[in-house]
């Protein structure tokens, strides 16, 4: 599974369960309509106990600066210094967001799956935060990796422009 590369998130929560946040790699889009993530959680996380009581999460997509983070969040630190790193904000549903995370995704779990070692958590989005563009963060092979932004044409300058 280690060569399965992704993107890495922080994924979050805060309600009757408490505030826990974990970094995660397994997160993908399932509908644009409506909009839904699924996000994968191990059930034997620091992190389970919160996100099976509460039923929202955000899901903070990080860049390639935000490595130290990812790790005090994959790492066994306790919540309140994991949170104690970083700014944070709240969307729609309360659950915290990283205030400079490449993008935020906050929404509602409708459906819970467990499989294998870890819960399948479903999400409805509600909300979605952009702050703009940075080279992105990938784990791959059992490390962080960047990966360098292209721009889109459009941003691309004419030929002969200064």
């Amino acid at each position: 599974m280690s060569r399965l590369a992704g993107a890495v998130h922080l994924v979050t929560t805060d309600g009757p369960g408490g505030r826990a946040g974990f970094t995660a790699s397994a997160v993908c889009s399932v509908s644009d309509a409506p909009p839904m993530l699924l996000v994968c959680i191990n059930r034997g996380s620091s992190a389970h106990g919160a996100f099976s009581r509460n039923e929202s999460l955000c899901v903070s997509t990080l860049g390639a600066d935000h490595e130290g983070l990812a790790a005090l969040f994959g790492g066994r630190t306790d919540m309140e210094r994991r949170f104690a790193t970083g700014t944070w904000r709240t969307l729609r549903t309360g659950a915290p967001a990283l205030a400079d995370a490449l993008a935020a995704f906050d929404g509602r779990i409708v459906a819970r799956h467990a499989v294998g070692t870890h819960d399948v958590l479903y999400c409805a989005v509600e909300a979605v935060a952009s702050v703009g563009e940075a080279d992105a963060l990938l784990y791959g092979e059992r490390r962080y990796r960047r990966l360098p932004r292209v721009p889109r044409p459009a941003e691309t300058p004419a030929v002969g422009s200064a």
